[in-house]
């Protein structure tokens, strides 16, 4: 079981206090690492779960709302409190996640980021007066706080997709029913220990709920007190948010499911596109929806640039986050894992080549750790092509031509994020044009930041998280003309 001076509390938050959940059924959370449980926590029921959203709408406040100087203290504060106490959140995070340590840290400064983004720009929801007068009026654009907001993440970044949504609903005065992953919940109740410790934020204005999805999320999406959902996930749960809301036509902003390209033209530096793609794909054991699922290389350097990735996905580590010199941690759960082995297996059987890794009939049956794995020769009727990995398997797909390699990028459903390589500038202008994903990279495999909006078109979702068009998502546009 795990010990932590920010776990003495193992329950959810309402109303500024701890819940009282002893009557509740509890569920077991688990190092994915070495399978054993790390500790039980409740399975909130819905009166409790209405009890948080009813806290929630009792701090909304709209004739009388937050002072920006007020709302800049929290976001300061969150921003603050985070960086000092990134070892022990990080170290609660590697556990129930898996991913190294080191990564497990850097993923608390990135939280920190947004809420510090946040708190210097968040004079840009002052009111606003046009420098016209139309009909005679003066016209004040009010910036409004959109109400009580649930907000539902996954377990891959466990501090950093809180944040994203946490720190804009904060700015925007915006009181909070938050619900992480069953898979990893204690992140967010370490940081729950913190924020009421440390932090005096109003009663009800952040509230922590945990347990099955279905009996948390509809209440969040029935409940007509729950202004606005914010949802990063899969497309199918996303689909199913959409029509749940629709009677009450909630507002929506969903991250969804990414089919993410990795474009390597032949004038590319070979050695950065290797040492980018190696960042970007196995940060998290690949377990992200922006990391590279189809490698797509021009034919002319796909030997070579075979050999450089190859070589660098020997030298790679798989093991507990928690020792040192850990590239990849193990894989969250055991569907996952069978995920990964199901797409190896596909490609292989379909004429496929191994470059690095094991064969499916070679790898362990009694762990998580699924090893870094190179393919080539991947085709689009593969599985690994058609649906999202989320699993450190890298696939490279040969191409000839721009147009082509552009039409076979756009050829999924998805549209989240996507990488170009190339020297040429003007090309990579007019691919970036042509691409229809919400985030993409020309030269670098990096992936959102605090001061830049980032979200998905077509079926990877709705709306933007970061940057100032993140913190416009939790507010309404007023429009007050004054007449004479």
């Amino acid at each position: 079981m795990i010990e932590s001076p920010l776990l003495q509390q193992r329950t959810g938050y309402i109303n500024g206090h701890w819940a009282d959940t002893t009557d509740c059924d509890t569920f077991a959370v688990f190092n994915p690492a070495t399978g054993k449980v790390l500790a039980r926590v409740p399975a909130m029921n819905a009166a409790m779960v209405t009890r948080a959203v009813e806290s929630a709408h009792g701090s909304l406040r709209l004739t009388q709302p937050y002072p920006l100087s007020e709302r800049r203290r929290w976001l300061e504060g969150v921003r603050d409190t985070l960086t000092a106490n990134r070892d022990e959140l990080g170290r609660i995070l590697c556990l129930e996640h898996g991913k190294p340590l080191p990564e497990a840290r850097g993923e608390v400064d990135y939280a920190a980021g947004f809420f510090d983004f946040c708190a210097r720009n968040l004079d840009a929801l002052q009111p606003r007066a046009l420098d016209e007068r139309p009909k005679n009026c003066d016209w004040t654009v009010h910036y409004r706080p959109v109400g009580a907001v649930g907000l539902i993440t996954p377990w891959n970044f466990p501090i950093g997709m809180i944040a994203k949504k946490l720190s804009a609903a904060l700015a925007a005065g915006c009181p909070a029913v938050i619900k992480p992953a069953s898979e990893t919940p204690l992140t967010m109740i370490a940081l729950f220990s913190l924020l009421h410790e440390q932090l005096a934020l109003p009663p009800g204005l952040v509230n922590l709920v945990m347990g099955k999805a279905r009996v948390i999320g509809t209440i969040l999406c029935q409940h007509p007190d729950v202004a606005m959902l914010s949802f990063t996930g899969s497309t199918e749960v996303g689909r199913t948010l959409i029509a749940d809301t629709a009677e009450q036509v909630k507002k929506l902003s969903l991250e969804l499911g990414g089919n993410a390209p990795y474009i390597v033209f032949e004038d590319a530096d070979l050695e950065a596109a290797a040492e980018n793609l190696v960042a970007n794909k196995f940060r998290g054991s690949g377990q992200t929806c922006v990391c590279a699922n189809r490698v797509f290389v021009h034919h002319r350097v796909m030997d070579r640039f075979g050999a450089l990735l190859t070589d660098r996905v020997a030298a790679m580590t798989v093991g507990d986050g928690l020792r040192d010199g850990v590239d990849l941690g193990p894989l969250i759960n055991q569907a996952g894992y069978d995920k990964v082995q199901r797409h190896l297996q596909d490609a292989l059987e379909k004429g496929a080549t191994l470059l690095a890794g094991q064969r499916p009939e070679d790898l362990s049956t009694d762990n998580l750790f699924f090893p870094p794995t190179v393919i080539r020769g991947v085709t689009a009727d593969m599985d690994c092509y058609r649906e999202e990995t989320f699993g450190p398997l890298v696939p490279l797909a040969g191409f000839d031509g721009e147009e082509e390699v552009v039409r076979a990028a756009n050829d999924t459903e998805f549209g989240l994020a996507a990488y170009v390589f190339t020297a040429d500038a003007e090309r990579a202008r007019r691919v970036a044009a042509g691409l229809r994903f919400g985030h993409v990279g020309w030269n670098t495999g990096t992936g959102p930041t605090p001061e830049a909006p980032f979200g998905g078109m077509k079926a990877s979702g709705i709306g933007r998280e970061g940057g100032l068009e993140g913190m416009f998502e939790f507010v309404e546009a007023q429009t007050v003309p004054r007449g004479f």
